[in-house]
């Protein structure tokens, strides 16, 4: 398609010399600039989907695919419910739970926590608990005053496994002075750490038995946890669930429970590749006005390739190798560096966190206390695919505007 003749000198055209060193410059930028609007952003969207993928893997290995909600007092029966829930196609498991929000307060301090109690066996079967154990063991998790709390509420409160914690309960006992709030004493029997920081910071887990003792629910429990075969199959489970559970009690799916979560991060993803994707079209740009320098600046030696016998489909082909070469290579430079920096994210962040002294990634904000990445490659090659394309279309102007010289007014003027 393209001759060595139309090579050489599109090639020879791309290296500066004296006259056109300005040109040059524009053209080295418009080239930093494709590779570094590419690289931003195949990092970012794989940043995005990395936060998106372990917010899933943590919210849904913690909670429920879905939740059968009972009235305000709790499912009662609710073991025979079990039963009848499991027997559901698609349904893997369905676990009681108690949740509660609490006040605990341990060595003068005190904090909001939310608490959660499973049987001991249910609790062993979630794996996000029962893998990231980091002191104590769950075989303690029994008994009346027994709870396993997160590594971030532990670091505030300054306690350790074996400690005791006071829970305090909105819910208090009715005395004739009044309603006191409810209190008692536990002991942390293990800490957990799964790496998210709401969890870490907020959740007490506890025994179920000593759960419906505390909140005076003997003979109930507040919601039963489903878990199906696979999380995209909860949203078609919710009828059959809400039919076998009966006219009191209501079914909600993860998606719902966190749509407005999940939203606000696909809404900022495609906010961020718009954005992003504007630095690419800049550079693009920058294409454009070096070639149209390029194309004035060499009006005669076009003039003069024109009376040697080139055709107007060369010279244009000439300038077309001239713009691509610059949108290939940046391109190309993009992707690599976009890898390269995606494979080694972490490392990256906490080499510029000793840098610095700040911290650039604060669970606190992000949920997470480390910063994830996935690389679609779909994606990549979406990414590469439109930087391509826009550098190619971006050749084309000039390259039209380069054959459409006219060799005898061009020499007339030089």
């Amino acid at each position: 398609m393209f001759s060595a003749f139309e090579w050489m000198v599109a090639s020879r055209y791309l290296r500066a010399r004296r006259r056109e060193g300005f040109i040059s410059v524009i053209a080295l930028f418009s080239l930093l600039g494709i590779a570094l609007g590419v690289a931003t952003l195949i990092i970012v969207m794989s940043v995005m989907n990395g936060f998106k993928q372990e917010l899933m893997g943590r919210i849904l290995g913690l909670n429920g695919h879905l939740t059968v909600y009972g009235p305000i007092e709790g499912l009662a029966d609710f073991d025979a419910l079990k039963d009848r829930l499991s027997t559901v196609a698609g349904v893997r498991i369905v676990t009681p739970m108690i949740e509660n929000q609490v006040m605990a307060t341990a060595n003068s301090v005190a904090r909001g926590a939310v608490v959660r109690a499973f049987r001991a066996e249910d609790l062993r079967k979630k794996a996000i608990i029962a893998d990231n154990i980091v002191a104590g063991s769950l075989d303690a998790f029994q008994g009346e005053d027994a709870i396993v709390i997160g590594t971030r509420m532990a670091e505030r409160m300054g306690v350790r496994v074996g400690d005791p914690v006071t829970l305090i309960s909105p819910k208090g006992n009715v005395t004739a002075f009044g309603s006191v709030p409810r209190l008692k004493a536990y002991t942390v029997v293990a800490i957990y750490e799964i790496g998210m920081y709401e969890y870490d910071a907020n959740f007490v887990f506890m025994p179920l038995e000593a759960a419906q003792t505390y909140f005076r629910m003997p003979t109930t429990v507040s919601a039963l946890e489903v878990f199906a075969d696979s999380p995209d199959k909860a949203t078609a489970l919710v009828r059959p669930l809400a039919e076998a559970a009966g006219d009191l009690a209501r079914v909600q799916d993860w998606q719902r429970t966190n749509a407005s979560f999940f939203n606000a991060i696909q809404v900022e993803r495609n906010v961020m590749f718009l954005i992003l994707t504007l630095i690419i079209v800049v550079a693009a740009f920058n294409i454009i006005s070096s070639l149209i320098m390029l194309v004035k600046d060499k009006g005669r030696d076009i003039a003069i390739l024109r009376t040697m016998g080139a055709t107007k489909g060369a010279v244009m082909r000439i300038f077309f190798l001239a713009g691509a070469s610059i949108g290939v290579v940046g391109t190309t430079a993009g992707v690599i560096l976009g890898l390269a920096f995606t494979s080694n994210i972490e490392s990256i962040r906490q080499a510029i966190q000793s840098l610095t002294g700040t911290e650039l990634f604060a669970a606190e904000i992000y949920f997470l206390s480390q910063l994830p990445a996935i690389v679609d490659p779909l994606e990549v090659v979406a990414v590469t695919a439109m930087a391509f394309t826009l550098t190619l279309l971006a050749t084309l102007y000039p390259s039209w505007k380069a054959a459409r010289i006219d060799p005898a007014e061009a020499l007339r003027y030089e």
